[in-house]
């Protein structure tokens, strides 16, 4: 119990663990299913969290990175669970309902291989030996040899090697043993086997799957001074180049006095992170491009206002739109109007043509949207506002608990 409030404590600072996507199945009368709908934090009636057991495997590390509290200089108490202890914590918690699934990473031991070597023969004999056919999230760690990777994805629903930091030049100087290149070689290793094996399963529905739930990475906000322009864009390079699922933004939270990083009590960043993933799904949900949202006129994100309004704001000349007549790419450009909303609209102005009430009760934000509409009988519509007076309206009829942390993170520096 001890190791285990170490561990799973120091796993805290790892948010790439979701567990969506996953086509594994109960089989042989196992323990387990990895659904499609993935894992959530839930609360049972007495007060138990039904989601993911998230350990490490050990916080001994051999590597010196600055922002991470297990680092080999930290002082801190070190420990290390055995392949054994492992499987049955896991075994142990399922059969309890405490959890519906296991994340899995771990500091470097001696060297990747050695590290790597022990998490796949945890996840393989939790698969083998226990019949367990929950959902595992494996952390696939850089420098590791092709074939336990290879391993890994046979065991493992999700792998994910973590970017950590978003450029080059600020891995090199917090964490100067460390290079992109050894993240990204793993990370083309496997898309290329998650091709290879989904195409193989096209072919023969027996062969074995392969990282169902796809990779994942993440990436640390506000511990240097890149900008959204930068993170955005080695994010939509993960997206296209390496097929990520997601790619995971973590505010920096200061646990160092180290004068390359922000001081102790420095607030986490949480506005920024937060406008970072919204950004995220305007660019995997909405047809948004990086350099829609973000330049070098405009290098970061506003804090005040999501992205899509930003964006709106910026380009009224685009708008008013009219919603019965518009196609589907244009609609959800609208704040205000999200992925199901639109789609709800474009079926419903079949039967009718649509007028503010039926928006409204369509479940959109009308209240954000109707700066951005237009009807053949306008709705008390102020078409002549300036961007500035919408942005305004906006934001005092909104209310934030994050209100007063409006403020930019990088000048901090």
């Amino acid at each position: 119990m001890e190791k285990l409030a170490i561990l799973a404590d120091a796993a805290k600072y790892d948010v790439s663990c979701s567990s969506s996507n996953s086509s594994r199945k109960n089989k042989d009368k196992g323990l387990g299913d990895a659904s499609g709908n993935g894992i959530c934090h839930a609360y049972t009636e007495d007060g138990r969290c039904v989601s993911l057991l998230k350990i490490l495997l050990t916080n001994h590390c051999i590597f010196d990175c600055a922002y991470c509290v297990s680092r080999k200089s930290n002082d801190i108490k070190r420990a290390a669970f055995t392949v054994q202890e492992v499987v049955d914590l896991t075994i142990g918690f399922y059969r309890r309902n405490y959890i519906e699934g296991l994340f899995l990473s771990s500091g470097i031991f001696d060297n990747p291989d050695y590290t790597m070597e022990r998490l796949v023969r945890i996840v393989k004999k939790l698969r083998l030996e226990e019949n367990f056919n929950g959902y595992i999230h494996l952390k696939a760690i850089p420098g590791a040899s092709p074939e336990l990777l290879k391993e890994a994805g046979l065991y493992a629903d999700r792998l994910s090697v973590n970017v950590e930091m978003p450029t080059e030049q600020s891995l090199k100087l917090l964490a100067p043993d460390k290079n992109h290149v050894d993240v990204i070689k793993p990370m083309e290793y496997l898309k290329n086997e998650i091709i290879g094996y989904k195409e193989e399963k096209k072919q023969n529905y027996k062969a074995p799957l392969f990282a169902p739930a796809g990779q994942s990475t993440q990436m640390v906000i506000g511990a240097t001074q890149e900008n959204d322009m930068e993170i955005l864009g080695m994010a939509n390079y993960f997206y296209e180049q390496m097929n990520m699922k997601r790619v995971y933004y973590s505010g920096y939270v200061p646990i160092s006095y180290d004068n390359r990083l922000p001081a102790i009590g420095t607030p986490v960043p949480m506005i920024r992170e937060n406008r970072l993933y919204q950004a995220d799904w305007l660019i995997r949900f909405y047809g948004f491009h990086v350099n829609e949202m973000v330049g070098f006129d405009q290098p970061n994100l506003d804090l005040d206002i999501d992205p899509k309004l930003g964006w709106a704001l910026r380009n009224l000349n685009q708008f008013p739109v009219d919603i019965n007549t518009a196609d589907l790419e244009l609609i959800l450009r609208i704040p205000g109007i999200g992925v199901l909303s639109a789609k709800k609209i474009v079926a419903a102005r079949k039967f009718k043509k649509l007028q503010p009430e039926d928006l409204q009760k369509l479940g959109i934000s009308y209240s954000r949207s109707k700066y951005f509409l237009a009807f053949a009988a306008p709705f008390q519509l102020q078409r002549d506002l300036t961007s500035i007076q919408i942005k305004e309206h906006i934001l005092n009829s909104q209310k934030s608990k994050y209100k007063n942390d409006f403020s930019n993170q990088l000048a901090l520096f």
